[in-house]
This record gives structure tokens, sequence and C-alpha cells, in this order.
């Protein structure tokens, strides 16, 4: 299929953009949109570019229209400030999003989860990614990919020094065929499945993918 119009928000962090690169390489999109809280440096006749307050999704709604919705946002605990902001990031900004593209008739959802995410969870982190997956569920979408990734094996340039410290870690204990559950994701190979399973045709309306099945696909 050709000619297809993605939709994406996250797109300036690790998995998004990343996806945002994928997407303008691949000629089966023939537009990318993306709503994003801060400017995107690409340059591409494919790419629109909306810089957008999240908050008043209402003033922008009827602008997300496409094929397919890839959602990548998400932001740390450290960096929201508190777990209500972060909620409001993770949660809030992407289901208001998702909830207005399937009122548009976008047919495709792509979801970036979390490992362990669970609506009953006692942690925080999980439980606020457990929500997202569970409520995302209810929306009108034909197909709904729910991505589960453990660590993420971002860019070099992005890596916080621990987060290069416990993916060598990781990758060592790998080897030696322990915490194989926990291996690191590349997100150049997320961003790869995601696109792909957007491109599939599943019988299921709800296909949830861990991080086994990501690499499986």
């Amino acid at each position: 299929m050709k000619n297809l119009t993605a939709i994406l928000i996250g797109a300036t962090g690790a998995t998004g953009s990343e996806v945002l690169n994928q997407l303008l390489r691949d000629t089966s999109y023939s537009k990318v949109i993306v709503f994003s809280r801060r400017p995107i440096v690409a340059v591409s006749q494919k790419l629109e570019v909306h810089v957008v307050n999240f908050d008043e999704i209402s003033n922008w709604s009827n602008l997300i229209k496409g094929d397919v919705l890839f959602s990548a946002l998400g932001t740390t605990l450290k960096v929201a400030g508190s777990k209500s902001n972060q909620f409001k990031i993770d949660y809030t900004f992407q289901y208001e999003v998702a909830k207005r593209a399937s009122q548009n008739e976008v047919e495709a959802y792509v979801l970036v989860s979390s490992y362990g995410a669970n609506e009953k969870s006692g942690i925080f982190y999980p439980r606020m990614k457990g929500q997202l997956d569970k409520a995302i569920q209810d929306l009108n979408f034909k197909q709904i990919h729910i991505f589960r990734p453990g660590i993420l094996g971002r860019q070099l340039e992005k890596l916080r020094p621990m987060e290069r410290v416990s993916i060598a870690i990781i990758n060592r204990l790998n080897t030696l065929g322990l915490l194989r559950s926990q291996r690191p994701m590349p997100v150049v190979v997320l961003a790869q499945k995601m696109i792909l399973v957007a491109s599939l045709l599943s019988l299921n309306k709800t296909n949830i993918y861990s991080l086994d099945k990501i690499f499986e696909i």
C-alpha cells in the first residue's frame, strides 16, 4: 500500500526520532505529520510539523488525520518534576491524541508502552503505562499495536552515563544466558518493528508485543 499518511507524537525522543527518520525514508508514506512541543530539525518534502500545546488539543484536534498514529511520547520523573506532570505527559496527552485520532477515523494506532505495564501494579510507572494500554483498547481503531520493550538502547549521543553502564552489564549477562527477558532493545530495531506491524493486517484488533515477540516480528 502506498501514499499513506503517518501521524507521529514524541518525535524528539530517542524512539520517536528514529521512527521519524525511518518514516521519511519509507516509500509507503507520502506524508508524515508531526505534532510536537518543540520544533523538529528535519528536512523532507513529505514532512509536516505542527508545534502545539498538548494542554489545548481541542485547538488542533481537527488536524489529527491520516492512516496510522505512532505514539512515542514520554518523559522521566526527573524531567517531569512530579508524578502528576509525568502522568499528564505519558498518559493524558497520549490518550487525548489517540481519542481524537480515533474520532477522526484514523485506522491504526502504534504505541510504545513499557516492559511490565500493568494497570493493577503497586508501582507508579508500570501502573500508569498499564492504564494507558487498557484505555486505548476501548477506542475505535481497527488495529492497535502495543509495544512493551525493556531497556532501550538509545542512540549513543543520547545515552546517559548510567544507561551505558546498565546496558553493558545486561549485555554481558545476556552472553552468559542470564536476564534474557531484560535484554536491551535498540531503538532502531523498535522503530523498524513499529512501522512493519502498521503495514500488516492482523486478525485481532489489539496486538501486544512483549520483548521476545518484538524481536520475533
